[in-house]
């Protein structure tokens, strides 16, 4: 008889909270909104620890980026991984969903890792749409430079489509809000979580149907609401990529980390 297929590892899975900006509703949605009024955004990285390895899903911007772009920087993602008692050393992979500002920082905190990004992604941050304010101002040059650097030192996976990275973890293509977005899919003691970055930025991106102002590909992103659905299978195990509403739904790893630290590997209102 055939061997059965080894157990997937569960990753524990962890999304820190880094930054905050005051916004308001139109400010979110294609086409702006009826009922306009507040609509705060957070600012997220995540981490999957494993058992054998770690896992750092996008990298946060610094604290002079946030300064000059009017956002209130509350701490320093990579610093935040002392509170799960983990080094930037131990982090072996930093998966980039894509590389604007607001992932694509603070890359020299990693000294050995490796960087997983889809090649279409560095295509356009340095190709010819780039001379377009409209998109380029997603982009810190500087960001984009270092990643071209890592190249140059074969610290960069390049990624086409899906792909696994290791038992667990996995990257999905999504285009759209930029051209070579991916969202990430973590196997957790609660089945497969979606990291959906900015596939969908809030709850009610994917919900309603409208998809976020930042925009390269509308109709890609209307397809991603669709994948992330497809890969998730339910959309509690969908967590969006700024939502404040993620840290009233899952529970803080301690009660000192309330808003600042949640785990996503267990059920939401656990």
């Amino acid at each position: 008889m055939p061997s059965a297929a080894p157990e997937l590892p569960r990753y524990a899975l962890y999304a820190i909270r880094y930054a905050t900006r005051e916004a308001r509703r139109s400010d979110h949605f294609i086409g702006g909104d009826p009922h306009d009024g507040p609509m705060p955004m957070d600012y997220f990285a995540w981490v999957a620890v494993g058992p054998e390895r770690v896992f750092m899903i996008d990298t946060g911007f610094t604290r002079a980026v946030g300064e000059r772009r009017g956002r209130t920087y509350l701490r320093c993602p990579v610093e935040s991984l002392s509170e799960l008692s983990l080094t930037p050393e131990e982090v072996e992979d930093v998966i980039v969903t894509h590389l604007h500002y607001d992932h694509a920082g603070n890359f020299d905190c990693f000294p050995t890792a490796r960087f997983h990004l889809q090649e279409t992604e560095l295509h356009y941050a340095v190709g010819r749409y780039m001379q377009y304010p409209r998109l380029a101002h997603s982009f810190e040059v500087d960001d984009v430079c270092r990643m071209v650097r890592l190249n140059y030192d074969r610290r960069v996976v390049f990624h086409h489509g899906d792909a696994e990275l290791a038992p667990g973890i996995r990257v999905h293509r999504a285009g759209g809000h930029s051209a070579g977005l991916q969202f990430v899919s973590v196997h957790t003691a609660r089945g497969w979580v979606v990291l959906a970055s900015d596939v969908t930025h809030f709850y009610e991106n994917m919900e309603t149907g409208r998809p976020f102002t930042t925009a390269f590909h509308i109709g890609e992103m209307l397809e991603g609401f669709d994948r992330l659905r497809a890969v998730a299978g339910s959309d509690d195990r969908i967590i969006p990529g700024h939502d404040p509403k993620v840290m009233e739904r899952y529970s803080p790893v301690r009660n000192d980390l309330a808003g600042i630290i949640v785990r996503l590997d267990e059920p939401p209102g656990s």
